[in-house]
């Protein structure tokens, strides 16, 4: 039988390739540009993708991928679900409030997309939330799809789909008690069909709804919900063809009420999901329905095994009407082009392909399909990849060390070095200013030779021990002045690791990092945070923390090597960790912060793989830290991810200290500590770095005695949300001086045998 073979991909990064984006936005921030002119940007950054990806050959072009903030937040502005705090506001203002903040209103919680390292904003939702097509029908997804057929380029608009999008969402603060953001699946699902309606009105064949959710656990209730989404959705008698996309990993239960449905084209993850092959045959296939096959990586950067790949897909065609070859999800997590990177070593470039390159790839399967294997046969020869470096001597370090031993109980080391009930601190970074990012880009240029350099870092470092000390913090930081990215930083000390010099993506809003490639044996060649850390120490006689990334984090934020298990990696990375601890104490540093903040982001989507992941994770973090003294007081850090699931891990770690978001998810974690029964230090962050927002020294206090609900003064640290190097000093120093002012007030009320 013969079969339609088109080629498409999910979603592309919005990002340019400049990243216009973020210098547009946040020029619109400061006032440097007025709305018309942030939106000339985004206009011509929406055309620049879509004329690059039908020049590249796709059969099929999605539109509404581009965001100012978040995909999330433009789905609730679009259907008004926009909380009252934020009414008086109005278009950017209004958006761009709900995913900062403003005067006087605190932003939507951010949390982590699924397991990557995007951040979402939580949408708000309860009993009283009324949906409605915002601005008059003039929906986002429609005048992009417009915008582009003005172009003359026929556009496949992208929604998120109506469970992701209740599924993700929160119950507001004030909702009934067992009220579930799913009750409003019936209200908001005709909105979608109203919206499904104009995009048919303005000429759209196909919508794409995506639907990540279906990648997690689901239950009875959520797998019902789904049905009847789609089951009302199809029956719209005046609607595009629908395409509903899953990602992330397999679909599971989901699978067959979905080919139950009456879309027309269903979506695959065959990378993050190879399960979903083999769920396709126990149900006999999708029957006419598309099937959208999902089998190049969107969020790895290695090159495609095209002859894998091909065989994938050709083992698919008989259980579709249709085959669409694409990406395994959106292309949002890898950066834009390797062709712009000209200093990788050419062994590993050869090896690699940005969304650019995962474009060609995909055209080049569709091809294959097409017109046979031999229409791609000069691309797939002469692809032999050279092996990956091995480093004997760390393979054998880590054979002979083992499982380290544990360290001593935790109720005894709580005894080494006590200090104030409800000591201050921060997370490490201070706000790293324009002239210490010119410093470093001049070092790294050549323009300015080591010792030039490195008087302007311990000069930025006085400076900012001089203003802990006025302010007033129990325990100092040296503010991280020489790092540019507390992944990067490291990975760049540290062989196995590349690094590429225009490899953005977003992580959220205007926030883009370059994630390192972990691409053989990891190993340390020398101390890497020693000399920064200990003449910190000499500038004070109070702590001053070392400050470190531990091993799940440097994979998490990191493309990595694909060819052996992620606990052999991680085991690697935790082994260079424990050399620099070891090197810190022996220079007289005694409390050690080794940051976990991807902790929970790695945790597998479905129930069944958390165990497993935790067991690997959790290993390598006290390999990390194990050989610390009894009087070495480790801290750890973790931020913007749900943690309830697993409070046992972190109590696992065996940290003695560990700093995490609070702010914004409204102490939620206070209730899941006091629930497990926590017993080790805590720093439940007291107020939200990523808005430009002065919290109170009232706003504080709350959150404080929120905190007391659950823990113990002694074991209670006050410390902000995050690192402090997105912000400027004229809102980190009047908010550091609440922070301390909140403490002292509090713990001038405690009991004295606090």
């Amino acid at each position: 039988m013969t079969q339609t073979v088109g080629t498409t991909v999910l979603g592309y990064p919005r990002i340019g390739p400049k990243r216009e984006l973020k210098h547009a936005t946040e020029a619109y921030w400061a006032g440097r540009i007025d709305a018309d002119e942030l939106e000339a940007v985004a206009a011509r950054l929406r055309r620049e993708v879509w004329v690059s990806l039908r020049d590249a050959g796709l059969t099929t072009i999605p539109s509404n991928t581009f965001s100012f903030y978040d995909q999330v937040l433009d789905t609730g502005v679009m259907f008004d679900a926009v909380p009252d705090r934020f009414a008086g506001l109005h278009g950017l203002d209004a958006y761009f409030a709900m995913a900062r903040g403003a005067e006087g209103m605190v932003p939507l919680e951010m949390t982590k997309w699924f397991d990557t390292n995007y951040h979402y904003l939580v949408p708000e939702l309860g009993p009283d939330t009324r949906f409605r097509l915002a601005a008059a029908g003039r929906a986002k997804p429609i005048t992009e799809y417009e915008e582009a057929r003005e172009l003359g380029l026929e556009t496949r608009p992208v929604l998120l789909g109506p469970l992701s999008f209740l599924l993700l969402a929160k119950p507001t603060v004030d909702a009934p008690t067992g009220f579930s953001t799913l009750d409003l699946l019936d209200p908001l699902v005709e909105v979608y069909a109203e919206l499904l309606e104009r995009l048919t009105g303005a000429g759209a064949t196909w919508v794409q709804l995506d639907e990540p959710v279906l990648a997690a656990d689901r239950t009875s209730r959520e797998l019902a919900a789904l049905r009847r989404a789609y089951a009302r959705l199809g029956e719209l008698p005046s609607r595009p063809r629908l395409m509903v996309t899953t990602y992330y990993g397999e679909i599971g239960a989901a699978l067959p009420v979905l080919a139950d449905s009456p879309v027309e084209a269903i979506g695959l993850d065959f990378v993050a999901g190879p399960g979903n092959r083999e769920a396709l045959g126990r149900i006999g296939g999708l029957g006419r329905k598309t099937l959208v096959a999902g089998v190049v990586d969107g969020r790895n950067v290695w090159r495609t095994d095209l002859p894998a790949a091909l065989s994938t897909c050709a083992s698919l065609l008989g259980l579709a009407g249709g085959l669409q070859v694409s990406t395994s999800c959106p292309l949002l997590h890898v950066p834009l082009d390797l062709d712009s990177e000209t200093s990788l070593d050419p062994a590993l470039r050869d090896r690699l392909a940005f969304a650019s390159q995962k474009v060609e790839e995909v055209s080049l399967l569709g091809r294959a399909l097409g017109e046979g294997r031999e229409a791609i046969a000069d691309a797939i020869a002469g692809r032999a990849v050279a092996p990956v470096p091995v480093n004997a001597r760390v393979r054998a370090r880590l054979d002979a060390l083992g499982a380290p031993a544990a360290r001593t109980d935790y109720s005894v080391r709580s005894k080494a070095g006590r200090l104030p009930p409800l000591a201050t601190t921060t997370i490490g970074s201070f706000p790293q200013t324009a002239e210490i990012r010119r410093a470093r880009a001049d070092h790294r240029a050549g323009r300015i030779e080591d010792a030039a350099y490195e008087d302007i870092m311990r000069a930025e470092i006085d400076k900012i021990i001089r203003l802990q000390e006025d302010i007033g913090l129990d325990v100092l930081v040296h503010g991280e002045p020489e790092r540019n990215d507390m992944v990067q930083y490291f990975a760049e000390r540290l062989d196995g690791y590349a690094i590429t010099e225009h490899g953005w993506v977003q992580s959220y809003g205007s926030r883009y990092v370059r994630p390192p490639i972990l691409h053989g044996d990891v190993s340390r060649p020398e101390p890497m945070t020693v000399g920064w850390t200990t003449y910190a120490q000499s500038r004070t006689t109070k702590p001053v923390k070392g400050m470190l990334t531990g091993p799940v984090t440097m994979l998490a934020w990191s493309f990595v090597r694909d060819d052996q298990p992620l606990a052999d990696t991680a085991r690697q990375v935790a082994l260079a960790i424990r050399d620099e601890v070891r090197d810190l104490e022996a220079a007289g540093i005694h409390m050690i912060q080794v940051d976990e903040p991807a902790l929970r982001e790695l945790l597998p989507l479905r129930r069944s793989g958390h165990a497993g992941y935790l067991t690997w994770a959790v290993g390598a973090f006290r390999l990390a830290t194990g050989g610390a003294a009894d009087s070495t007081q480790i801290h750890t850090h973790m931020c913007y991810s749900e943690f309830g699931e697993i409070v046992g891990a972190i109590d696992d770690l065996d940290a003695d200290v560990t700093s995490v978001e609070a702010a914004r998810s409204h102490m939620e974690l206070v209730a899941d500590l006091r629930t497990a029964g926590y017993r080790r230090a805590i720093g439940p962050g007291v107020y939200d770095i990523h808005s430009p927002r002065v919290p109170t020294i009232e706003d504080i206090e709350k959150a404080l005695h929120q905190a007391l609900q659950a823990v113990d003064p002694t074991r209670l640290w006050v410390n902000p949300d995050c690192g402090l190097k997105t912000r400027g000093y004229a809102e980190v120093e009047p908010a550091l001086r609440n922070l301390v002012a909140a403490a002292l007030r509090v713990r001038a009320t405690l009991a004295p045998s606090s």
